[in-house]
């Protein structure tokens, strides 16, 4: 290992060389920003954040069910025989893993949330990293920034921001989808008038 430790520092060095003579071309974008100005992201988002909604209503309900049944059981224990206490507390240790299991079908790692977020906002997540991508490239950007990640940037002259950029082409893929499904649409009324 120890041998290769002057290899890898050539290595590193004249990378940064190569670096340095050119100069490091940098670009940021601020995803926050651009995802509040896409409609389809901002309609994704409200429908997941209603399921949510739903979704944590359904443990609180459960949640007040279990607390009116350990209320209950503890006024009737004086009434109760201990195999009948027994049998409630294990009725009530069935009911808490129940509501522990509906948390975790909710919220889990491969839960409801996880597998909607990943159904609905992650391939417009994806559209704007390929756009991203697409100007880097074009730009020969070397490293390109989310400002609103928790990467520290102190400070960003606006004119490496590349966010309006970004939400321009976003836009404009979207005017070509919906102009080429009206198109679709009028070949098919044309197709549909000449049929009858």
């Amino acid at each position: 290992m120890n041998a290769f430790r002057p290899l890898l520092m050539l290595f590193l060095c004249s990378s940064l060389m190569s670096f340095a003579q050119r100069g490091v071309r940098l670009a940021y974008i601020d995803m926050d920003e651009i995802l509040e100005n896409v409609d389809e992201y901002s309609t994704a988002s409200l429908l997941l954040e209603k399921n949510v909604a739903t979704w944590k209503e359904d443990i609180a309900i459960k949640k007040m069910e279990l607390k009116g049944r350990e209320e209950q059981l503890q006024a009737e224990k004086v009434l109760l025989t201990p195999e009948l206490i027994e049998d409630r507390q294990n009725e009530l240790s069935l009911f808490r893993s129940e509501i522990v299991a509906l948390q975790t079908k909710y919220f889990g790692s491969q839960g409801s949330y996880i597998q909607q977020k990943n159904k609905l906002l992650k391939p417009i997540q994806d559209q704007v990293l390929n756009i991203v991508r697409q100007i880097a490239q074009e730009r020969k950007y070397d490293f390109v920034f989310d400002r609103s990640s928790d990467l520290v940037m102190l400070y960003s002259a606006k004119n490496y921001d590349i966010s309006a950029l970004v939400l321009q082409r976003l836009n404009a893929e979207e005017r070509i989808k919906t102009r080429k499904k009206e198109i679709e649409e009028r070949k098919a009324k044309i197709e549909q008038r000449l049929k009858n």
